[in-house]
């Protein structure tokens, strides 16, 4: 009498494939989950360059458009300020691009505060019609983050000596009367960061009537 064996799997047969099945979820989840990181991390830096980028681009426009109008006066002397410049903070007389103002010039400033991590670049602009010195600490305008995550960094300004040669970097601007010729900005990333920061020289417009005035012209061009 012949013993046939019914149609199925053995129960042993059975967990070696819900094995085989685990691993291979688990190897198939491990690769998207590895692809998902990748892909994060690559729009991630994608967009720390995109704004490393732009805001370059925005400080390069609004310094290199700059004007030697006044925005306020040094009490006692009656000093006419055109350009403030230290090694964290500048402020100048610029137009705004139409699209964030209402036209006509804004007082601008750009300023590398410090933070519990590090320090950021802020960016704050007032229009010139109106605008009061004095008035700066009542202002309830909210500055703009531009960068942040910095580890440091400094501004630096360079103009013509006496003799109309171009003298060299400075951290202070010590004539607030007058326009530097360039200014360079120099930021530092936190550690970790995968964008740096690229040297930036702008060349701003040339308080000419000073130097004519002065009775010389620049004997060197802009480097």
């Amino acid at each position: 009498m012949t013993v046939r064996r019914s149609g199925g799997f053995t129960l042993l047969e059975v967990l070696m494939v819900i094995t085989l099945l685990a691993v291979l979820m688990a190897a198939a989840f491990g690769g998207i989950r590895t692809s998902i990181k990748a892909i994060d991390s690559g729009e991630a830096l994608i967009d720390e360059v995109n704004r490393l980028r732009v805001t370059q681009e925005f400080i390069r426009h609004e310094l290199s458009r700059a004007l030697p109008l006044p925005f306020g006066q040094e009490k006692g002397t009656g000093i006419n300020f055109v350009f403030q410049g230290e090694r964290d903070f500048m402020r100048f007389v610029a137009p705004m691009p139409g699209y964030l103002s209402r036209g006509g010039a804004y007082v601008q400033t750009l300023e590398l505060a410090g933070t519990r991590g590090g320090s950021q670049l802020l960016f704050t602009h007032r229009m010139l019609n109106g605008f009061d010195l004095d008035r700066l600490s009542k202002d309830d305008v909210k500055p703009v983050t531009l960068l942040e995550h910095l580890r440091g960094g400094r501004f630096r300004y360079r103009g013509y000596d006496d003799e109309g040669k171009l003298g060299d970097w400075q951290d202070d601007w010590k004539d607030p009367s007058k326009m530097p010729v360039m200014v360079r900005i120099e930021l530092d990333p936190a550690s970790g960061s995968r964008v740096d920061w690229p040297l930036m020289e702008v060349p701003l417009i040339v308080d000419a009537a000073a130097i004519v005035n002065a009775g010389f012209m620049p004997r060197e061009p802009l480097q």
